[in-house]
């Protein structure tokens, strides 16, 4: 076995709930997160074989079912379970920022940026009126755990996986959206955001139109431009300045495409961003319906110690299931395409507060 100890650090609080879904230091969100990043670390080598993945993948993370049951053949271990010692009344809802949506009460008006992000974990408190956590605690900022893995000699993809979650990795409630982003103290890489020209980059990548022909993430997203990797255009002193910078692009880009109906309407490009959408449900849909982001954010660190907003796409198709639903009237790759182009046109302009790596 080949073994490895890791001291992973919090950006930024983590939402990881357990029987009491309050937050604590536990093995299984970090085991989800590492088998993530190994399918995507290892697709392009199985040719992107859903079959051979998913043989590849049990053998090493153990599988269970009808007579086909293996052990996992990865072992995490965490030398901490202690609750979080963010608790609920320590939540800084006063300090929160405030961001201008302009489709609010349908007029537009400021929302806090940590409760746009992290709306579930986190809740309005109208008797103290400001934003705390739902629950009695969280993972805070900047706690530290050590981490040990032991994988088998022969499987060489598991140190590369470890290489994307320590670039790419968030775990918990609403961590698409940046919360529970997470990084291993210069154990794996010396920096927190990737080099474009990294050789592990380069192999995950793969351009836009070819990404959609398949409707689960499996690669990081390239265009003329380069990669779809986003930071943000000057680094902050708190991550909470982070946060904000990330609350106002996810506003930003989600409102330039704008709806044309209301309830129980058609198909429409902001859809395909994200779904369920607040007052915009599609008709052709079951009430169950549910589309993850596929724009995903991250809060990183400098190495003076400051805190950069990335944004990175992991671009796939509309799920089948869900374009079998719209019928004729669902978008081909073409129009999936030029819609992500257009969320994408709207990162690359200064006025957004991002650019590329």
């Amino acid at each position: 076995m080949q073994k490895l100890e890791l001291t992973v650090r919090f950006n930024t609080p983590a939402f990881l709930g357990n029987a009491e879904q309050n937050g604590q230091w536990r093995t299984p969100p970090f085991k989800a997160l590492l088998r993530q990043w190994w399918r995507i670390a290892v697709a392009k080598d199985l040719t992107y074989d859903c079959e051979r993945l998913r043989i590849a993948e049990g053998r090493l993370f153990g599988t269970a079912g009808d007579g086909d049951s293996r052990q996992s053949a990865i072992r995490l271990r965490l030398d901490r379970w202690d609750e979080g010692k963010l608790k609920n009344a320590l939540w800084p809802g006063k300090d929160e920022t405030k961001c201008t949506h302009p489709e609010v009460s349908g007029k537009g008006m400021p929302v806090g940026a940590e409760l746009y992000l992290g709306y579930g974990p986190l809740t309005y408190n109208k008797a103290r009126k400001q934003t705390t956590l739902k629950a009695e605690a969280a993972i805070q900022p900047n706690e530290s755990a050590k981490l040990f893995i032991a994988w088998p000699k022969d499987e060489t993809a598991t140190v590369d996986a470890l290489k994307l979650v320590h670039w790419f990795g968030s775990i918990g409630g609403r961590s698409r959206n940046g919360w529970g982003s997470l990084a291993f103290d210069h154990d794996i890489e010396s920096t927190e955001i990737p080099d474009a020209s990294d050789p592990l980059i380069g192999r995950i990548a793969m351009p836009l139109d070819r990404c959609l022909t398949r409707d689960w993430p499996h690669a990081l997203g390239q265009d003329a431009r380069g990669l779809m990797i986003w930071k943000s255009q000057q680094t902050f002193a708190t991550w909470r300045d982070a946060m904000t910078a990330l609350a106002k692009a996810k506003i930003g880009f989600r409102t330039d495409l704008k709806f044309t109906a209301g309830k129980n309407g058609p198909f429409e490009s902001r859809h395909l961003l994200a779904y369920p959408v607040t007052n915009h449900n599609v008709g052709k849909f079951p009430t169950e319906a549910r589309l993850a982001n596929q724009l995903r954010f991250k809060v990183a660190r400098t190495a003076n110690g400051k805190f950069v907003a990335v944004i990175f796409h992991l671009p796939c198709a509309l799920p089948h299931e869900l374009a079998q639903k719209l019928g004729p009237s669902k978008p081909s790759p073409e129009k999936q395409a030029a819609i992500w182009c257009r969320v994408h046109a709207w990162l690359d302009a200064p006025a957004s507060g991002f650019q590329r790596i």
